[in-house]
């Protein structure tokens, strides 16, 4: 066996078609062991499910030659937590009900979450297992951009108000643009771009979320990967009554058949951007994606532009935000009379946290790693 931190946090974040988990030591920082399982339930994947991607995990845990003892906490990222949940919480078998219950609201990740959760707490039955919400961060928006206009009675029974999630990279990377440029949150205007598989965009004021573009569901904003973002509601109904589609085939429309793989029949960006460059039939539908993808990203970049007045920074972050230097220069092109100037080499070059734009950009463009792990085991951490 080899040599083990005194106290680590196992952090399982299930993701709707990859599952990341890393051992973190969170006093210091630092991840002895981590790892992804990704493409899940795709059809030509290597993991048919969330269930054989926790145990691919569990076996290269014990394989590690890390002394699992040392593990003192799980933390799960749970994406939607409702009206009760908003603050790290410590998981019960009515916990595990309730995010099971929420999974209407976010069908493509509690159940993958429940099932992380589930195993888990039978592999590590000794130790708290603490639930970390995507919603936490967006639960003090506004009411003015939580509150969607439509039968105050109904909706307050019925809990709809925008919850927003990746609420945990929201935060983590606008505290980390703060470190970067040297300032205090609390002076800081940034927009965050977390850009995955699934994508959201957030305005964040003073270290304060003020807007973000995902709503009651994950599906609400950006254009992601097999999601449709924001769509005119009418479309369900024309759909109801001219094609006959129930609701579970609406819901599978547009939470699973839709966005890029719904425009030209892939979800993942590389894929997408090598269909792109291929040429032929499949690259004009790969282009009219991309081009759906950016011109939906650039109107929510205006949009809180306008929502915060002054905008310091804007940060780029998860997988197509920190790998796709193209979405980047084309979602922001020709925003210099906005005070917005991408060096095109910087954009193209480097690795890790780094500033994009040119030096005399008014707001800073930076490239932003999110760390949603640690700011997790982190935050399991206080329960030990």
């Amino acid at each position: 066996m080899t040599a083990a931190a005194p106290g680590l946090v196992l952090v399982l974040n299930s993701g709707s078609s990859s599952i990341k988990f890393q051992l973190v030591d969170p006093v210091v920082g630092t991840v002895p062991l981590s790892g992804l399982v990704e493409q899940i339930g795709e059809p030509d994947g290597p993991v048919a499910d969330h269930a054989a991607g926790l145990r691919l995990i569990h076996r290269q845990l014990t394989d590690s030659g890390i002394d699992l003892a040392a593990v003192r906490a799980v933390g799960h990222r749970v994406v939607h937590g409702g009206n009760l949940f908003y603050a790290p919480t410590l998981i019960t078998d009515e916990v595990v009900a309730e995010v099971a219950r929420l999974s209407e609201l976010a069908p493509l990740h509690n159940p993958a979450n429940v099932i992380g959760i589930e195993l888990a707490r039978k592999d590590f039955p000794d130790v708290p297992h603490v639930a970390v919400f995507d919603t936490g961060f967006f639960h003090s928006l506004p009411a003015a951009a939580a509150s969607y206009a439509i039968d105050h009675d109904v909706a307050t029974r019925y809990g709809i108000r925008r919850y927003g999630f990746h609420g945990t990279s929201h935060e983590y990377v606008s505290g980390e643009v703060a470190v970067l440029l040297g300032r205090e949150p609390r002076e800081l205007n940034i927009i965050v771009l977390h850009l995955g598989n699934g994508a959201s965009a957030s305005a964040v004021r003073g270290g304060v979320a003020v807007e973000t573009s995902m709503g009651l569901t994950p599906l609400e904003g950006l254009v992601m990967g097999t999601r449709s973002g924001d769509i005119d509601p009418g479309v369900l109904f024309h759909l109801n009554r001219t094609a006959g589609l129930d609701i579970d085939e609406l819901d599978e429309l547009l939470n699973r058949r839709s966005g890029l793989k719904g425009l030209c029949g892939v979800n993942d960006f590389r894929e997408l951007l090598e269909q792109r460059a291929a040429g032929g039939s499949r690259a004009e539908a790969a282009t009219l994606a991309y081009d759906v993808y950016i011109h939906r990203l650039r109107k929510y970049v205006g949009a809180y532009l306008a929502v915060l007045g002054r905008v310091d920074a804007i940060a780029f972050t998860a997988g197509v935000g920190e790998n796709a230097p193209s979405v980047r220069e084309d979602a922001l092109a020709g925003l210099d009379g906005l005070g917005i100037v991408v060096d095109p080499q910087r954009n193209r070059s480097g690795k890790g946290a780094r500033v994009i734009s040119t030096d005399a950009s008014p707001t800073t463009v930076l490239v932003v790693p999110t760390n949603e792990e640690l700011a997790i085991a982190r935050a399991a951490w206080q329960f030990v």
